[in-house]
């Protein structure tokens, strides 16, 4: 139960981060999503170690593991564009097969840079 109580206040928090970043959008006329200028405050106050990593760690988690479920509703939404999908079907293919490689091959790039700086940080390669 206060596991449970943990989550809901954690992704409480993180739902604070994005309306303050929706806030920021709307006063700032920035041509981005507020909820990823919330990210971009959490990040910056985990990086900073203004906010600690347990304060969202688990309510992070639990978005994660579940985040299948913020999709239905676009992937039924999407049942309204029968016409342009079926006229323009191949072109959709193809921008989300590349979109998609281009997503993994850049995120095993980051992925392999940053084990490469922590690995340099901790002294483990160059012996």
């Amino acid at each position: 139960m206060l596991k449970c109580f943990r989550i809901i206040t954690q992704v409480t928090y993180l739902y604070l981060f994005a309306l303050l970043g929706n806030v920021l959008v709307k006063w700032l006329h920035l041509p981005v999503s507020g909820s990823i200028i919330g990210l971009f405050i959490v990040l910056a106050l985990l990086h900073f170690k203004v906010l600690k990593l347990s304060a969202v760690e688990l309510g992070a988690g639990f978005l994660m593991s579940e985040m299948l479920l913020f999709f239905i509703p676009s992937a039924v939404a999407i049942i309204q564009y029968k016409n342009e999908i079926l006229q323009h079907g191949s072109q959709f293919l193809i921008v989300i097969l590349l979109s998609t490689i281009t997503v993994m091959i850049v995120t095993g790039l980051v992925a392999q840079i940053s084990i490469r700086r922590l690995a340099n940080k901790k002294g483990e390669i160059g012996k």
